[in-house]
């Protein structure tokens, strides 16, 4: 697998004939290992061992519903009272970051009104914040702190 933005963890990678596999800690299953699960697991692994947030809070693939769509995002973080806090966006490393990527995040939180979204392709991470008094989403430099995502208003 290609080379990321992102330290290396310790992820059980599974051989099986010609197909490689992963034990997702998360979903505490293993999954087939395609270059999105790639940066899924070590973005998601990142957010644990660097900025604290628990794992038992983040949800792997959830369903959620749009416009009567079944869809599925690819992580949501929760707070400790259990509401959703962050929508994670993730794509191979292959895949550039464009605007459709990021309508595609706006569009798994039309459900869920979550204060911040990340869009990650393993080498850029993106995340953005909802500026409730301007009406828009900002920018921020870095992911923040799972303790500061968690008291935002």
């Amino acid at each position: 697998m290609e080379s990321l933005n992102l330290p290396e963890y310790p992820l059980k990678i599974i051989r099986r004939g010609d197909k490689a596999f992963v034990f997702d800690i998360f979903r505490r299953r293993t999954v087939a290992l395609t270059p999105e699960e790639w940066v899924r697991q070590h973005f998601l692994w990142w957010l644990t061992r660097e900025k604290s947030y628990p794992a038992s809070l983040i949800s792997v693939e959830s369903t959620l519903q749009y416009n009567k769509l079944t869809k599925r995002a690819d992580a949501i973080v929760y707070s400790r009272t259990g509401t959703p806090v962050m929508i994670i966006e993730c794509k191979s490393a292959a895949q550039k970051i464009t605007k459709d990527v990021f309508d595609q995040a706006a569009r798994y939180n039309a459900p869920f009104h979550v204060d911040y979204l990340v869009v990650t392709n393993g080498l850029l991470h993106y995340c953005c914040f909802r500026d409730h008094k301007a009406g828009k989403w900002l920018f921020l430099e870095d992911v923040p702190e799972y303790h500061t995502l968690a008291a935002a208003p």
